[in-house]
């Protein structure tokens, strides 16, 4: 699956153009490695957002085309969470 979908479908990012717009300003890495929006997620992968000043580093442990809004947080765990205000 793409990571723009996948960050979708999780509900880390609201929108899928705004996830595709956060890759295209290099702010996505799949495993240490900056990502374009087609880049596709594996489980195990770990990913790292960059939001601003913020950033955080979740692992994939499931990918799945639908996902509830109920089962979003279960596809990743958050391995770190970096504030900076």
């Amino acid at each position: 699956m793409r990571v723009d979908k996948y960050l979708k479908n999780t509900r880390l990012i609201k929108r899928r153009t705004l996830a595709k717009r956060v890759a295209d300003q290099e702010r996505i890495k799949i495993n240490g490695k900056i990502a374009k929006a087609s880049a596709n997620v594996a489980v195990g992968d770990e990913i790292e957002i960059k939001f601003g000043q913020n950033s955080v580093t979740i692992q994939v442990k499931e990918v799945k085309e639908v996902v509830r809004k109920q089962e979003a947080a279960l596809l990743y765990t958050v391995i770190k969470e970096e504030r900076n205000n």
